[in-house]
């Protein structure tokens, strides 16, 4: 009787359980490969462009979960910032706070969004195996 309980239990907490996403990036552009749909979700995966479930490092986990807390205020502030001449890469970012929407080139912008940058093209790289 209790291996039969115990069964039920573990079936039942197995199935609908799905780690909250920390944030989901939109980028498009002028390059060939400006394109990409990046998902990051708190236990470390990731999905670029609707591909495959690909796992991030350890220190790249830390470094999205910084990110995302660092654009609490700009997200739920819903900060838009328009991009200068020349802007190569244009950014939505959104998570549960809100949205954030910038260039590359963006003036003033936060000190989190040079890292956010920085962790979407090295995770494409690195993890997706995508071009840039």
């Amino acid at each position: 009787m209790l291996g039969v309980m115990l069964a039920v239990v573990f079936a039942s907490g197995c199935g609908g359980v799905k780690a909250a996403d920390l944030f989901l990036v939109k980028r498009s552009g002028s390059t060939p490969h400006a394109r990409l749909t990046m998902l990051v979700n708190e236990e470390g995966n990731v999905t670029c462009n609707g591909g495959p479930v690909l796992k991030l490092s350890d220190h790249q986990l830390v470094i999205a979960k910084a990110t995302q807390e660092e654009l609490k205020e700009a997200a739920s502030s819903n900060l838009v910032l328009p991009s200068a001449p020349g802007s190569v890469f244009e950014y939505n970012v959104r998570d549960e706070d809100g949205t954030v929407r910038f260039s590359d080139n963006s003036p003033h912008q936060p000190g989190v969004l040079h890292q956010l940058q920085l962790f979407v093209v090295e995770a494409a790289q690195q993890v997706c195996h995508l071009p840039e």
